[in-house]
């Protein structure tokens, strides 16, 4: 079995860090960094970007808030993302997953995206995501972005692999 090469345009696409308090993690990513915030879960969550773009950074309290900083010799990173460039692509990746017999943890329909949820063999989360053209994002009567999480058809997908 030949190794599989990835298309050239695949990349990291955003992180979703775990943060023990989003105002304070807001200070900095917003208020010295200057990333924009494109949307907010309540108080537990908050996504931000540069550019417009959905978001380059996820920060989130989910299973952190008032927590301590990892310990040495652990990680602290919620997973990370890879972005393929279209629907084939991702559904190759999921068929080469599928075919592997390796586990996944998930899969969800985010309107602004497609992604398949997984760990590494190291216990690190790791989305494989692609992005659908901004026209089709869904927005809210004000014209603001409204990311959802729907179940992922993970058949179509696979039938996109061909």
């Amino acid at each position: 079995m030949s190794t599989p090469v990835l298309p050239a345009e695949t990349r990291i696409g955003h992180v979703h860090l775990k943060v023990a308090d989003l105002d304070r993690a807001l200070a900095f990513y917003q208020g010295i960094l200057g990333f924009e915030v494109t949307q907010r879960y309540g108080s537990q969550a908050v996504f931000l970007s540069a550019g417009g773009y959905h978001h380059h950074i996820g920060l989130n309290t989910w299973e952190s808030k008032g927590g301590k900083p990892p310990a040495p010799g652990t990680t602290g990173l919620y997973h990370t993302a890879i972005l393929f460039p279209d629907r084939a692509s991702l559904g190759g990746a999921l068929k080469r997953i599928v075919e592997a017999g390796y586990p996944l943890e998930g899969a969800s329909d985010h309107g602004v995206s497609e992604a398949i949820y997984l760990r590494d063999p190291d216990g690190n989360g790791v989305e494989l995501y692609r992005d659908r053209a901004e026209a089709d994002w869904p927005r809210d009567a004000e014209g603001n972005l409204a990311m959802v999480s729907a179940r992922l058809d993970l058949h179509a997908l696979l039938a996109e692999a061909g």
